[in-house]
Formats: C-alpha cells, sequence, structure tokens
C-alpha cells in the first residue's frame, strides 16, 4: 500500500508534454549570461532531433522581473503576456514553451488566475485589443523548455559521444542539481515531479551516466530572490543564501553543479567568486570552485559541440577541469576569441580561486 501510495503522488506530478510543434520564447536576461544556451537549446531540438521550435522577433520580456519585484500591477503583465499568446496564435502554434524559469512561473500563474476568474481574462483582452489590436488563445500545453530536454533526454543518450563519467576512473560524476524555484514551488503540478522532488534534471543527470547527489539544502534558493538582490542594501542576503547552498554541499564533493533558471547558474557562478575574494575559501577540488552549467550546455558537452561555441568561456568558475575529467578535447588558445576568431579582452582572474 505505501508503494502505491507513493506510485499515486508520483502521478500526479507527472505532466503531459507533447512530442513536437512549439513556440519558443527567449529569456530576457539569460542571453546576456550564457548566451549560447538558448542557441544550444534550438539547436538541439531542430537540427539534430528534427523538431518544429519557432520563435519570432516581435517577442519582449514577459514583466515576470518587475512584477515579482513589485515595480508593476499583475493586470500589466497580464497584459504583456497576453500579446505574447497573440504572436503564437498569429503563429499558427498552441504549444507554448518559455526558457525562462519566472516567465514559466508568471505565465502559469496568469492561466490559473484566469481560469479561476474569467472575467479578468476578458478584461485583459479588452485591454490588449484598445492596445495593440492583436487577440490570442491560451496555450493548450504550456511547458519549459528543460522539460523538453527532459522528455528528449534518451534520444539524447543515444546520439551522445561523451558522457558524465570520470574518463580515468570510470565513476560517473557527482551532479548537483538545482531547481529553479519558480518551476515547481509556485505550482507544484505544473513541474515534472512537483516542488520536493522535481526529476527534470535528475532525468538528464541519469540519463547521461551521471550520479545525482542529495545534501540537506538541496531545495534551499540559489540566492536571487529578485528583491533580495536587486536592492542593492539586500545582497548581503543573496550572497548569505547561496554561501549556504555551498557549504551544505562541500562535504559531497560535487563535480559540477546542473540548473535550469536564467538566475540560478549565474548567481551560484559569480557568488563562488565573491566568496572566494572576500571569504578567502573555494569549493572545489584543488583551489577551483565547483563548475556551474545550465542544462542546454551539458547536453552540448554529451553531444560533441565544441565548449566555446557553446560559450563556456563566460563562466567565473573554470570549466577545464570538468573537461578534463570526462575526456572532451578543447583548445585552450580558442577561449577567448570572437566569432572571427580574433582575440578578445581577457577577464582579469580572481586571487584566491583558480580560473585560466
Amino acid at each position: 500500500m505505501i508503494y502505491q501510495g507513493k506510485q499515486k503522488i508520483w502521478q500526479d506530478y507527472q505532466k503531459e508534454i507533447p512530442d513536437d510543434h512549439w513556440f519558443y520564447v527567449r529569456s530576457c536576461i539569460r542571453q546576456n549570461f550564457f548566451p549560447g544556451s538558448e542557441r544550444m537549446f534550438l539547436e538541439i531540438c531542430r537540427n539534430r532531433l528534427g523538431k518544429d521550435f519557432y520563435e519570432t522577433e516581435h517577442h519582449t520580456t514577459c514583466g515576470g522581473i518587475a512584477y515579482h519585484c513589485d515595480t508593476l500591477p499583475q493586470e500589466t503583465a497580464m497584459t504583456i503576456v497576453a500579446r505574447q499568446f497573440a504572436l503564437m496564435t498569429e503563429a499558427g502554434y498552441k504549444n507554448y514553451v518559455a526558457s525562462c524559469i519566472t516567465s514559466f512561473g508568471n505565465y502559469s500563474e496568469i492561466m490559473e488566475t484566469w481560469r479561476e476568474f474569467p472575467e479578468l481574462e476578458t478584461r485583459i483582452r479588452e485591454m490588449l485589443w484598445k492596445a495593440c489590436r492583436k487577440e490570442f488563445q491560451v496555450p493548450e500545453h504550456l511547458a519549459h523548455s528543460s522539460d523538453l530536454i527532459y522528455k528528449f533526454r534518451n534520444q539524447i543518450a543515444e546520439k551522445a559521444e561523451f558522457h558524465l563519467v570520470n574518463k580515468e576512473t570510470g565513476e560517473p560524476l557527482r551532479v548537483v542539481e538545482h531547481i529553479g524555484c519558480h518551476y515547481a514551488k509556485m505550482f507544484p503540478s505544473k513541474g515534472i515531479g512537483g516542488a520536493e522532488y522535481p526529476y527534470v534534471l535528475a532525468g538528464m543527470i541519469e540519463s547521461w551516466g551521471g550520479e545525482v547527489i542529495d545534501y540537506p539544502e538541496r531545495r534551499h534558493c540559489c540566492g536571487y530572490g529578485f528583491r533580495q538582490y536587486h536592492v542593492k542594501a539586500n545582497r548581503g542576503y543573496s550572497l548569505s543564501n547561496t554561501y549556504k547552498k555551498f557549504e551544505s554541499m562541500e562535504p559531497y564533493k560535487p563535480d559540477m553543479i546542473i540548473t535550469n533558471c536564467p538566475g540560478c547558474p549565474y548567481f551560484l557562478d559569480r557568488w563562488q567568486y565573491v566568496i572566494a575574494e572576500t571569504e578567502g575559501k573555494t569549493y572545489g577540488q584543488n583551489g577551483f570552485g565547483i563548475p556551474v552549467l545550465t542544462y542546454e550546455e551539458v547536453a552540448g558537452l554529451v553531444l560533441g559541440y565544441d565548449p566555446w561555441d557553446l560559450g563556456l568561456q563566460l563562466h567565473q568558475v573554470a570549466v577545464e577541469p570538468l573537461l578534463d575529467k570526462i575526456g572532451i578535447e578543447y583548445r585552450p588558445e580558442d577561449k577567448y576569441k570572437g566569432l572571427n576568431k580574433k582575440d578578445i579582452l581577457r577577464p582579469g582572474l580572481p586571487e584566491h580561486m583558480k580560473c585560466f
């Protein structure tokens, strides 16, 4: 009975994810942090898997950051999102996939609100028509882009050139997965596995040969927290949250961290630099930090793409020790070359954390 009960709970946190024909929307901040991730998502889905993913240059921010920072009202955010849905409708799509976790949470909240209060949806439709003469259909299916890579994880594994395995020992890499708070904590039923046991990243890790590492603060916030960071006076709270996570995971000696949120890889990556410079402490092996990668970057490495084409040189924490463990070849001299293969500016190196 206990096993059957667990199976029933697990079944409640599964979601229908169509196999094809998606309207894809990028994140407003992800493109600036790790721009290779979204390009790699489309490269994998379109060119490696042959799927239909459409995007438009007319897409804008969903307003999620401003909404969660209390700088615009919900109805304004709803009208912005209604325009996004209108672009989907005009393009002839019914499945909507968002690159950003906050957008995914924003869309989920809005669709649930409209379901409970249809009169509010009617008012938003009127506002959208007055603003830009557009009409929309609500998506039949809403997903986050990590849901799609999760769905295709075994197909990616079949095409893999590398696995999350230490080439010297043959042992699986020890991988920490970090789920963005807005993926499942707001609406647990919208995420694969719910809020406490989300499987969307763990499934990728296992399919690609790695070992998922559990630790006490596994579900703790990365430290972003919107007003926790955007209000300058609050940034100590942001850093202390991240510090708490790294202190908790340190005894388990992870080889890498994989994330599915725009802010999480940025803060888990950059705050390691700050902790190293202010406290003189590093959390990786031999004075390095713990590499923090997006799920698209990890999928790209597994499929054999060049690390610098993935944009891994934009990470503060050095990725070379991880690449060496997996056995991925790379050209150190190409790390800071632009698209034209000319050298671009090299960053200053931290004093207390090893980098290249």
